[in-house]
């Protein structure tokens, strides 16, 4: 009895042209949390420490109710 090696099946073949656009895709999903956070970190601040950045509440406000998806370019 022979063994033969079954070829590999397409799918596995183009599974490595894909892993760069999985590792952006990974990229961006850790960006957009990191967004978020930080958003959610700049509402908690105090008036004096807004007043600093040169912002106010509103528009800590404002930014921090900016969906995740929406990244600074």
């Amino acid at each position: 009895m022979s063994l033969t090696t079954a070829p590999r099946a397409p799918f596995l073949r183009t599974l490595s042209l894909r892993t760069p656009s999985l590792t952006v895709l990974l990229g961006l999903l850790s960006q957009s949390a990191s967004v978020a956070r930080q958003r959610r970190q700049l509402a908690a601040l105090p008036a004096d420490r807004l007043a600093d950045l040169g912002l106010n509440r509103a528009q800590a406000r404002h930014e921090a109710r900016r969906p995740f998806w929406d990244l600074p370019l």
